[in-house]
């Protein structure tokens, strides 16, 4: 089986299913599973809407101490999760385990108020746009969680 063969069974088609749930984490990170799914997508031409690379991605990878284009290159190799978990744990900045824990928990609760700028203007409009009606953004990563109706 070849590299594209590998990425293309690995790969979820976005136009059908969801990316994982920012909450979830791989390799310790709260962000990067969500981060590998869309990514994968997104080279294997299956990303629909979805972008690759994109400000929440950019949170964990920078945070690991890794390039988007170093981890678009790995996953572009048709890697398992268990092979991707294995490969940021090697080249990701080495950090005591607290202070992983830490940072997912700050993300974990983060509030929009609390985003960059940027962001909180582009969230500003797309909240009302594409998250539920009457349904509370208390948290950054609910904005995912109730659009994507995993609560």
């Amino acid at each position: 089986m070849n590299t594209n063969d590998k990425l293309t069974l690995l790969s979820k088609d976005l136009t059908k299913e969801f990316p994982r749930s920012p909450r979830e984490t791989l390799a310790g990170y709260v962000i990067a599973a969500r981060c590998l799914d869309k990514c994968r997508s997104v080279v294997a031409g299956k990303g629909g809407e979805y972008h690759s690379g994109c400000p929440l991605d950019l949170f964990f990878l920078e945070f690991a101490g890794i390039t988007y284009d170093a981890f678009k290159d790995f996953v572009a190799t048709g890697a398992t999760d268990e092979e991707v978990a294995t490969w940021i744990t090697e080249n990701a900045t080495q950090r005591e385990r607290i202070e992983i824990i830490r940072w997912n928990n700050d993300w974990r609760g983060k509030r929009l108020s609390e985003l960059p700028d940027k962001l909180q203007e582009y969230m500003e409009d797309y909240v009302p746009k594409f998250v539920p009606r009457n349904r509370p953004v208390v948290a950054f990563f609910d904005i995912y969680d109730l659009e994507e109706q995993r609560i």
